[in-house]
């Protein structure tokens, strides 16, 4: 049976915060990448797992605490950016370290796949560096026209990329996705895993949708809308009545269409016995009139497109620039989007520390980090503080935290 997303939702206002919130969300297994930690990160004191809600928690600005005798912050303005592009690259391995040096001189964080298929990458630093190492991409013909999302840069992402904790054992880790003194260049074999390489986007891929016309399409009744991400992030949210193919990773989803459509004669089952005997119908569905796919950013899309195509679907629609533009480009008053708080309701869930989907997968030991480096950003606004992680020498002025304390809006 087709599943439909199932949990308690309700139209969301969408916020800078909830793009950079999509982009964090990670598998329960905590596996490295270059977008997150952990399902769920927030930096919000004031918020308590029976009080919070989605839109709340990212709803919040907030000011470092000034620190005496510590190094300011510098006030160059971050940005991060996302991009890919599917193209016939197999000399990629050639750009690696070019591009790594150049990163690392221009202080350039975050991390890029190179392969056959393309690039696909998230980088963080100021304006002018970031572009200059786009601009060095771009400078390969074949990687022109590159497909890319921005999204701000949070303060506790700034104090990683700045350096603040790079000395703290409760701070940035080897994992930690803008750390300032790191950028990865990986050689793999595909920018996106399907495990798959006969299925190319540059081949063949379904036709993009604007965020702007993507309402009329999948109110279509006709049109059967599939939510291309992983079970861990279909439950943030979706657009209404999606199908959810219940998958841990990517590379599920060919065995979830081969199992759930009828693409071939081959799905007849006959189970013999004579001429009378006649081929008994699967119980998968048949091929849908028109298919609208969407995922985070759209990279999957485009090779879910692809795939599709190559089974013999007909009309074949994907999101341009995936949830993240949607939520750019469409007004609140008019978004599709909804959002379910059930994990925030959960047992599980403890703010800043664990959700539903991480929780089993964590150590007491790792929690107790979590609660430490959560503790410190309450208590000075970046990862660290003056005492770098270790027990405070001496608290900070009550009045002056008070004043600056993170605020709460709808």
């Amino acid at each position: 049976m087709l599943r439909m997303i199932s949990s308690s939702t309700r139209i969301f206002n969408p916020t800078t915060q909830h793009r950079r919130f999509l982009l964090s969300i990670k598998p329960p297994s905590q596996i490295p990448n270059f977008f997150g930690h952990c399902s769920y990160r927030f930096t919000h004191p004031k918020f308590s797992p029976s009080k919070m809600t989605f839109l709340k928690c990212f709803s919040v600005s907030h000011d470092p605490v000034p620190i005496s005798g510590t190094t300011e912050l510098n006030q160059s303005t971050l940005v991060v950016v996302s991009f890919y592009k599917f193209a016939d690259f197999l000399d990629h391995a050639n750009m690696r370290k070019p591009l790594k040096e150049l990163c690392e001189e221009l202080r350039v964080s975050g991390g890029i796949i190179l392969a056959p298929e393309g690039i696909n990458g998230s980088i963080c630093g100021t304006r002018e560096s970031v572009e200059k190492v786009l601009e060095f991409i771009k400078s390969d013909d074949r990687l022109k026209g590159l497909r890319q999302v921005e999204s701000p840069v949070s303060a506790e992402e700034e104090a990683l990329h700045h350096g603040h904790s790079t000395s703290s054992p409760l701070a940035a880790g080897e994992d930690a996705p803008f750390r300032w003194d790191h950028v990865r260049v990986k050689l793999k074999k595909e920018i996106v895993t399907l495990g798959m390489p006969t299925v190319s986007p540059i081949e063949r891929v379904g036709k993009y949708v604007n965020p702007k016309e993507w309402n009329e399409l999948i109110s279509d009744p006709d049109t059967m809308v599939i939510d291309v991400r992983n079970s861990y992030e279909t439950r943030i949210g979706k657009f209404k009545g999606a199908i959810d193919p219940c998958t841990i990773s990517f590379r599920e989803f060919p065995d979830w269409v081969e199992n759930q459509f009828v693409l071939a004669d081959t799905d007849k089952v006959n189970h013999g016995g004579g001429n009378g005997d006649k081929a008994i119908e699967s119980p998968k569905a048949k091929v849908p009139e028109r298919v609208a796919m969407y995922c985070t950013g759209g990279i999957r899309c485009e090779k879910a497109s692809s795939l599709l195509l190559s089974k013999g679907f007909k009309e074949v629609y994907h999101l341009e620039g995936g949830i993240l533009k949607y939520l750019e480009e469409v007004p609140p008053s008019e978004s599709s989007w909804e959002v379910s708080d059930a994990d925030m309701e959960a047992p599980e869930w403890e703010y800043g520390v664990s959700c539903p989907h991480c929780y089993s997968s964590k150590s007491d030991e790792e929690k107790e980090r979590a609660r430490a480096r959560q503790r410190q950003f309450e208590t000075w606004g970046i990862i660290g503080g003056p005492d770098k992680g270790r027990r405070p020498t001496s608290k900070p002025d009550s009045t002056t935290r008070n004043s600056n304390q993170l605020s709460s809006s709808i």
